[in-house]
């Protein structure tokens, strides 16, 4: 009877040790998941802060293209002005989207393509972009990893014990999912 105990105690010991180490694993990668979006806002800001730069540059050379221009100020403040990440995802699809048709602009202007500093900031938007989309792969690689342990038996009751909710994947826009469409 005595060994029976110990031996329970053992398990008991065990199952608390497992506990413990499922939940501290679940906290990391909830917190590895805040980090990389962090990471994805880093990048957002940058593009923020260069589409006013661009916007003015465009101005003088596109002074009747007022409602394109106008969409991409309202894309990028609606973008600054979202609360959570879904609401920030959707923002930055429309805006990446009103920054095609403003750089599909640059077409009819050609003293604007010809412009330095227009082609300087175009030249830092697209390694922005680049950024971006480098850091929105690892933010939905890094939820992957979490929704996995959040839903993989046995971890899936540890996660559902303490809360632990799944992230939200970094989707891209339909209009990004359309075929290309080259013309010469």
């Amino acid at each position: 009877m005595k060994y029976f105990f110990i031996g329970l105690g053992i398990v008991a010991v065990l199952i608390v040790i497992w506990v413990i180490a499922t939940y501290n694993k679940l906290v990391k990668l909830r917190n590895k998941v805040k980090d990389q979006w962090s990471q994805v806002d880093v990048q957002l800001k940058k593009r923020f802060d260069l589409v006013p730069n661009i916007v003015e540059t465009v101005k003088g050379y596109a002074k009747h293209e007022k409602d394109t221009l106008e969409a991409v100020v309202n894309a990028r403040n609606s973008a600054l002005s979202a609360k959570t990440p879904a609401d920030e995802m959707d923002a930055n699809n429309q805006l990446t989207s009103t920054l095609n048709k403003l750089f599909a602009l640059t077409e009819a202007y050609p003293d604007l393509k010809a412009n330095e500093n227009f082609l300087s900031l175009q030249e830092s938007l697209k390694d922005v972009e680049e950024k971006i989309a480098y850091s929105r792969q690892f933010y939905n690689d890094t939820v992957l990893t979490y929704q996995n342990a959040t839903q993989v038996f046995p971890t899936v009751i540890i996660a559902n014990l303490f809360g632990f909710k799944g992230e939200e994947f970094f989707k891209a826009a339909d209009e990004e999912r359309e075929n290309v469409k080259v013309k010469f």
